[in-house]
């Protein structure tokens, strides 16, 4: 009986750290993606409720550029 819940508790504790660090990667690597693709910037901006001009795109393009997504 204490082996099933000994091993449930582990298997939801290693399940739970994977499901982060994988989910830290995916993440990365869009944000990756957005800084080349201007578009992506725009929409991600509009989602959020502003409206930037080409000025403000190029700031946040050079933002993101000097910004790293490495650990």
């Amino acid at each position: 009986m204490w082996g099933y819940v000994i091993t449930a508790v582990i298997a939801l504790i290693a399940g739970g750290a994977a499901g982060f660090f994988i989910g830290v990667q995916y993440l990365r690597k869009q944000i990756e993606k957005m800084q080349s693709n201007p578009d992506m910037l725009q929409q991600m901006a509009k989602q959020m409720g502003y409206n930037l001009n080409k000025q403000q795109m190029q700031k946040m393009q050079t933002m993101m550029k000097k910004q790293k997504f490495r650990p």
